[in-house]
Parts: C-alpha cells; structure tokens; sequence
C-alpha cells in the first residue's frame, strides 16, 4: 500500500513525508510509525524546523494535546533512530579494528 501510495502521489518527496507526518499526529499514532519515516525524512532533506512547522499548523485543528504527544513520539522515534546508527557505527568499527589486527 505505501509503495502504490507513493507510485500514484503527485507530490514531491518533501510534501508526502510532511503530510503523513502530519497524518500520524491527527489520528494519535506510535513512535514505531513515526520511526517509519526517519529515512524517507532524511532523504527527502527535511529539516526538524518544517516538521514542526506542520505540527504548529495543525494543532488548531487536531488539538494541542495531540500535537505535543506526537512531539514527543517524534523525538522517542529519532532517539532510536540515532541509537541504531550509533550502534552499527560502532560494529562496523569494531570489525574493521578486528580485520586489521589480525593482518
């Protein structure tokens, strides 16, 4: 379904990940949906300042609560993001110091 919904958008990579995001927020959903669009974020270059432009726009209509909840997911979901990037830095690290001490 997220691979036709992307085939059949007209959007821009910028706008769809800004719209689901935004999405996410109105219906109250998990951190581990959220986490789902960390790369497509990425790639699509979005800054932190344009997510929370779109959770500021919003608000008034989803609610306050809602918005910093899904604040709060947000960063619980970069948190891991950063955790997981974090730790295959340092695997990665530790096999390349393995591979050179045994030449």
């Amino acid at each position: 379904m997220t691979i036709d919904s992307v085939e059949r958008c007209g959007m821009d990579e910028s706008s769809l990940i800004l719209t689901r995001i935004a999405a996410l927020a109105a219906m109250g959903a998990p951190s581990i949906s959220y986490l789902a669009h960390v790369r497509p974020a990425v790639k699509a270059n979005l800054t932190v300042e344009q997510i929370q432009d779109v959770l500021v726009a919003i608000a008034p209509v989803v609610g306050t609560a809602r918005v910093m909840a899904a604040a709060a997911r947000i960063t619980e979901a970069l948190g891991f993001a950063v955790a997981v990037a974090e730790s295959d830095a340092e695997a990665i690290a530790g096999a390349e110091a393995r591979k050179r001490s045994k030449s």
